[in-house]
Protein backbone atom coordinates (compact mmCIF):
# COMPACT_ATOMS: atom_id res chain seq x y z
CA UNK A 1 0.00 0.00 0.00
CA UNK A 2 1.09 3.41 -0.95
CA UNK A 3 2.31 5.14 1.93
CA UNK A 4 0.02 8.82 2.49
CA UNK A 5 1.69 11.68 1.58
CA UNK A 6 3.00 14.45 3.81
CA UNK A 7 1.12 17.81 3.46
CA UNK A 8 3.20 20.33 2.41
CA UNK A 9 4.00 22.80 5.41
CA UNK A 10 2.53 20.32 7.80
CA UNK A 11 5.58 18.72 10.14
CA UNK A 12 5.10 15.14 10.94
CA UNK A 13 3.64 14.34 14.01
CA UNK A 14 6.62 13.68 16.27
CA UNK A 15 6.81 10.18 18.19
CA UNK A 16 9.14 11.26 21.08
CA UNK A 17 9.97 14.14 22.07
CA UNK A 18 12.07 15.85 24.89
CA UNK A 19 11.06 19.11 26.98
CA UNK A 20 13.37 21.16 29.14
CA UNK A 21 12.04 23.32 31.96
CA UNK A 22 12.90 26.43 33.18
CA UNK A 23 15.22 26.44 36.09
CA UNK A 24 18.11 28.82 35.68
CA UNK A 25 21.61 27.33 35.61
CA UNK A 26 20.02 24.18 36.72
CA UNK A 27 18.40 23.71 32.70
CA UNK A 28 21.70 23.20 31.94
CA UNK A 29 21.05 19.49 33.06
CA UNK A 30 19.65 18.50 30.46
CA UNK A 31 22.57 18.79 28.21
CA UNK A 32 23.64 15.80 29.74
CA UNK A 33 20.48 14.07 29.90
CA UNK A 34 20.17 14.50 25.50
CA UNK A 35 23.57 13.79 25.34
CA UNK A 36 23.13 10.03 27.70
CA UNK A 37 19.63 9.54 25.16
CA UNK A 38 21.91 10.39 21.82
CA UNK A 39 24.49 7.72 23.47
CA UNK A 40 21.38 5.21 23.60
CA UNK A 41 20.16 5.58 20.16
CA UNK A 42 16.83 7.55 21.77
CA UNK A 43 16.87 10.44 19.96
CA UNK A 44 13.89 13.33 19.79
CA UNK A 45 11.70 14.39 16.85
CA UNK A 46 11.33 17.66 18.14
CA UNK A 47 12.53 19.48 21.43
CA UNK A 48 9.95 22.11 23.66
CA UNK A 49 11.86 24.63 26.08
CA UNK A 50 10.82 27.36 28.56
CA UNK A 51 12.73 30.25 30.08
CA UNK A 52 16.70 29.20 30.57
CA UNK A 53 15.66 25.57 29.36
CA UNK A 54 14.30 26.91 25.88
CA UNK A 55 18.44 28.38 25.79
CA UNK A 56 19.52 24.83 26.56
CA UNK A 57 16.62 23.01 24.28
CA UNK A 58 17.90 25.66 21.41
CA UNK A 59 21.69 23.89 21.57
CA UNK A 60 20.16 20.37 21.77
CA UNK A 61 18.10 21.19 18.76
CA UNK A 62 21.23 22.69 16.39
CA UNK A 63 23.88 19.88 17.53
CA UNK A 64 25.93 22.09 19.67
CA UNK A 65 28.59 20.00 21.50
CA UNK A 66 28.94 20.07 25.30
CA UNK A 67 31.81 22.83 25.53
CA UNK A 68 29.89 25.09 23.08
CA UNK A 69 26.62 24.84 25.14
CA UNK A 70 28.04 25.50 28.40
CA UNK A 71 30.09 28.70 27.14
CA UNK A 72 27.06 29.64 25.56
CA UNK A 73 24.56 29.49 28.71
CA UNK A 74 27.66 30.96 30.42
CA UNK A 75 27.72 34.58 28.15
CA UNK A 76 23.55 34.52 28.06
CA UNK A 77 23.34 33.96 32.32
CA UNK A 78 26.54 35.73 33.39
CA UNK A 79 26.19 38.94 35.97
CA UNK A 80 27.09 41.42 33.68
CA UNK A 81 24.05 40.42 31.53
CA UNK A 82 21.53 38.99 33.93
CA UNK A 83 21.95 42.47 36.45
CA UNK A 84 22.63 45.01 33.73
CA UNK A 85 19.94 47.84 34.99
CA UNK A 86 17.73 49.42 32.55
CA UNK A 87 18.28 53.22 33.85
CA UNK A 88 15.50 54.80 32.55
CA UNK A 89 12.84 52.40 34.55
CA UNK A 90 13.94 54.25 37.78
CA UNK A 91 12.59 57.55 36.32
CA UNK A 92 9.38 55.35 34.89
CA UNK A 93 8.87 54.47 38.42
CA UNK A 94 9.30 57.85 40.12
CA UNK A 95 6.93 59.39 37.41
CA UNK A 96 5.41 57.15 35.16
CA UNK A 97 3.39 59.51 32.99
CA UNK A 98 6.51 61.87 32.12
CA UNK A 99 8.71 59.26 31.73
CA UNK A 100 6.19 57.34 29.98
CA UNK A 101 5.32 54.10 31.81
CA UNK A 102 4.10 51.60 29.11
CA UNK A 103 4.08 47.84 28.68
CA UNK A 104 7.79 48.00 27.82
CA UNK A 105 8.64 48.87 31.03
CA UNK A 106 11.49 46.58 32.44
CA UNK A 107 13.70 46.89 34.86
CA UNK A 108 16.74 45.18 33.21
CA UNK A 109 18.35 45.96 29.81
CA UNK A 110 18.44 43.05 27.70
CA UNK A 111 20.16 44.52 25.03
CA UNK A 112 23.45 42.30 25.40
CA UNK A 113 21.78 39.26 26.03
CA UNK A 114 20.34 39.89 22.46
CA UNK A 115 23.53 40.36 21.42
CA UNK A 116 24.95 37.07 23.03
CA UNK A 117 22.01 35.45 21.52
CA UNK A 118 22.43 36.76 18.36
CA UNK A 119 26.11 35.19 17.98
CA UNK A 120 25.18 32.04 18.58
CA UNK A 121 21.97 31.84 16.43
CA UNK A 122 21.85 34.22 13.89
CA UNK A 123 18.83 34.26 11.87
CA UNK A 124 18.34 30.58 12.13
CA UNK A 125 14.53 30.28 12.22
CA UNK A 126 12.85 27.26 14.64
CA UNK A 127 11.09 25.24 11.76
CA UNK A 128 14.61 25.09 9.94
CA UNK A 129 16.89 23.52 12.90
CA UNK A 130 18.25 19.77 13.09
CA UNK A 131 15.31 18.82 15.73
CA UNK A 132 12.24 20.98 15.16
CA UNK A 133 12.50 23.50 18.01
CA UNK A 134 9.17 24.77 20.04
CA UNK A 135 9.27 28.02 22.65
CA UNK A 136 6.55 28.43 25.61
CA UNK A 137 5.77 32.17 26.33
CA UNK A 138 2.59 33.52 27.14
CA UNK A 139 0.59 35.99 25.91
CA UNK A 140 0.78 38.94 28.06
CA UNK A 141 -2.72 40.12 26.92
CA UNK A 142 -4.67 37.22 27.62
CA UNK A 143 -2.26 34.84 29.98
CA UNK A 144 -2.93 31.74 27.85
CA UNK A 145 -0.57 29.82 26.86
CA UNK A 146 1.69 30.12 23.74
CA UNK A 147 3.63 27.20 21.69
CA UNK A 148 6.00 29.08 19.25
CA UNK A 149 6.92 26.94 16.23
CA UNK A 150 8.50 29.17 13.63
CA UNK A 151 10.23 32.24 13.37
CA UNK A 152 13.08 33.96 14.88
CA UNK A 153 15.11 31.76 17.42
CA UNK A 154 16.57 34.64 18.81
CA UNK A 155 13.17 36.36 19.34
CA UNK A 156 11.30 33.04 20.55
CA UNK A 157 14.07 32.71 23.08
CA UNK A 158 13.39 36.06 24.31
CA UNK A 159 9.76 35.93 24.24
CA UNK A 160 9.91 32.90 26.72
CA UNK A 161 12.33 34.21 29.36
CA UNK A 162 10.73 38.04 29.49
CA UNK A 163 10.30 38.37 32.87
CA UNK A 164 7.39 40.90 33.57
CA UNK A 165 8.50 44.13 35.62
CA UNK A 166 12.22 42.58 35.02
CA UNK A 167 12.85 42.16 31.10
CA UNK A 168 10.72 43.54 27.67
CA UNK A 169 8.39 41.11 26.67
CA UNK A 170 8.50 40.16 22.32
CA UNK A 171 6.23 40.89 19.72
CA UNK A 172 6.00 37.19 17.87
CA UNK A 173 3.21 37.30 15.05
CA UNK A 174 1.07 40.45 16.48
CA UNK A 175 1.80 39.27 19.99
CA UNK A 176 3.39 40.59 23.02
CA UNK A 177 4.92 37.17 24.75
CA UNK A 178 6.36 37.05 27.88
CA UNK A 179 7.83 34.77 30.08
CA UNK A 180 6.71 30.94 29.53
CA UNK A 181 6.91 30.16 32.74
CA UNK A 182 3.54 32.12 33.98
CA UNK A 183 1.56 29.59 31.90
CA UNK A 184 3.31 26.25 30.90
CA UNK A 185 6.98 25.97 33.05
CA UNK A 186 7.64 22.21 32.01
CA UNK A 187 6.53 23.13 28.08
CA UNK A 188 4.60 20.11 27.61
CA UNK A 189 1.73 22.10 26.32
CA UNK A 190 4.51 23.00 23.35
CA UNK A 191 4.33 19.34 22.46
CA UNK A 192 1.11 18.28 22.69
CA UNK A 193 0.60 16.08 19.46
CA UNK A 194 3.81 14.02 21.05
CA UNK A 195 2.17 10.94 22.80
CA UNK A 196 5.70 10.38 24.46
CA UNK A 197 8.02 13.00 26.07
CA UNK A 198 10.72 12.88 28.17
CA UNK A 199 10.55 15.76 30.60
CA UNK A 200 13.12 17.22 32.44
CA UNK A 201 12.27 19.90 35.15
CA UNK A 202 12.86 21.81 38.05
CA UNK A 203 10.81 23.00 41.06
CA UNK A 204 11.83 25.95 43.09
CA UNK A 205 13.04 26.16 46.61
CA UNK A 206 10.23 28.46 48.57
CA UNK A 207 11.93 30.95 50.25
CA UNK A 208 11.42 30.15 54.46
CA UNK A 209 13.41 33.25 55.61
CA UNK A 210 11.61 36.24 54.46
CA UNK A 211 13.93 39.11 55.56
CA UNK A 212 12.59 41.54 52.78
CA UNK A 213 10.15 42.28 50.11
CA UNK A 214 12.18 40.52 47.26
CA UNK A 215 11.86 36.92 49.62
CA UNK A 216 7.76 37.92 50.36
CA UNK A 217 8.14 38.08 46.41
CA UNK A 218 9.63 34.81 45.22
CA UNK A 219 7.93 32.61 48.27
CA UNK A 220 4.72 33.38 46.24
CA UNK A 221 5.62 33.26 42.72
CA UNK A 222 7.95 30.31 43.52
CA UNK A 223 5.13 28.53 45.03
CA UNK A 224 2.52 29.38 41.99
CA UNK A 225 5.06 27.81 39.57
CA UNK A 226 5.18 24.92 41.55
CA UNK A 227 2.00 24.07 41.42
CA UNK A 228 1.61 24.93 38.67
CA UNK A 229 4.47 22.73 37.18
CA UNK A 230 3.21 19.70 38.95
CA UNK A 231 -0.93 20.45 37.95
CA UNK A 232 0.72 20.60 33.84
CA UNK A 233 2.48 17.24 34.51
CA UNK A 234 -1.03 15.45 36.22
CA UNK A 235 -3.07 17.23 33.07
CA UNK A 236 -0.49 15.95 30.10
CA UNK A 237 -0.33 12.10 31.89
CA UNK A 238 -4.58 12.23 32.35
CA UNK A 239 -5.19 13.20 28.61
CA UNK A 240 -3.17 9.52 28.16
CA UNK A 241 0.43 10.55 26.56
CA UNK A 242 3.55 8.83 28.15
CA UNK A 243 5.34 11.68 30.50
CA UNK A 244 8.68 10.34 31.67
CA UNK A 245 9.81 12.78 34.14
CA UNK A 246 12.94 13.30 35.33
CA UNK A 247 13.93 16.11 38.27
CA UNK A 248 17.37 16.45 39.36
CA UNK A 249 17.96 16.71 43.09
CA UNK A 250 20.79 18.57 44.17
CA UNK A 251 22.97 18.19 47.43
CA UNK A 252 23.19 21.99 47.82
CA UNK A 253 21.58 25.27 46.83
CA UNK A 254 22.03 26.55 43.30
CA UNK A 255 21.98 30.11 42.49
CA UNK A 256 19.47 30.89 40.00
CA UNK A 257 22.56 32.57 37.43
CA UNK A 258 25.25 30.87 39.12
CA UNK A 259 26.57 30.30 36.14
CA UNK A 260 30.22 28.59 37.93
CA UNK A 261 28.14 25.43 38.20
CA UNK A 262 27.36 25.09 34.84
CA UNK A 263 30.10 21.61 34.42
CA UNK A 264 28.09 20.77 37.29
CA UNK A 265 24.84 20.59 36.18
CA UNK A 266 25.55 19.19 33.22
CA UNK A 267 27.35 16.73 34.73
CA UNK A 268 24.51 15.18 37.12
CA UNK A 269 22.18 15.25 34.19
CA UNK A 270 24.48 12.77 32.62
CA UNK A 271 24.53 10.64 36.01
CA UNK A 272 20.77 10.77 36.43
CA UNK A 273 20.13 9.59 32.93
CA UNK A 274 22.28 6.99 32.94
CA UNK A 275 20.87 5.59 36.00
CA UNK A 276 17.45 5.55 34.42
CA UNK A 277 18.04 4.64 30.46
CA UNK A 278 16.94 1.08 30.73
CA UNK A 279 14.25 2.10 32.37
CA UNK A 280 13.77 5.62 30.10
CA UNK A 281 14.07 2.86 27.07
CA UNK A 282 11.26 0.24 28.25
CA UNK A 283 8.46 3.00 28.80
CA UNK A 284 9.24 4.65 25.41
CA UNK A 285 9.41 1.77 23.30
CA UNK A 286 5.98 0.73 24.54
CA UNK A 287 4.84 3.96 24.26
CA UNK A 288 6.07 4.39 20.55
CA UNK A 289 4.38 1.36 19.79
CA UNK A 290 0.94 2.32 21.41
CA UNK A 291 1.36 5.42 19.65
CA UNK A 292 1.48 3.90 15.83
CA UNK A 293 -2.13 3.22 16.94
CA UNK A 294 -5.19 6.24 15.54
CA UNK A 295 -4.59 8.57 18.07
CA UNK A 296 -7.46 8.71 20.75
CA UNK A 297 -5.76 11.46 23.26
CA UNK A 298 -7.76 14.43 24.32
CA UNK A 299 -5.21 16.99 23.75
CA UNK A 300 -5.87 20.42 24.92
CA UNK A 301 -7.15 23.42 22.66
CA UNK A 302 -3.46 25.53 22.28
CA UNK A 303 -2.31 28.74 20.88
CA UNK A 304 0.84 27.92 18.29
CA UNK A 305 2.41 30.20 16.08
Amino acid sequence: MASIPQLRGIPPRPRLALAVGSGGVRSAAALGLAEVLAESGLRPEAIAGCGSGALVAAAIALGFERDRSLALAASAWSARIARRTHWRSWWQLVAPRLAGFDEDFALRDDRLLLGELGKAFGGKRLEELPIPLRVAATDAATGRAVAIRQGSVVNALRASAATPLLHRGADVEGRRLVDGALSDPLALGALDDAPVVIAMGFTGIVPRCIDGPSQLVGQAATTVVNNLLLAKLEAARASGRCIVYLEPRFDRHVGRWETSALAEMHEIGREMARGRVGEIRRLVEGAVSMATQPSRFPFPPRIHL
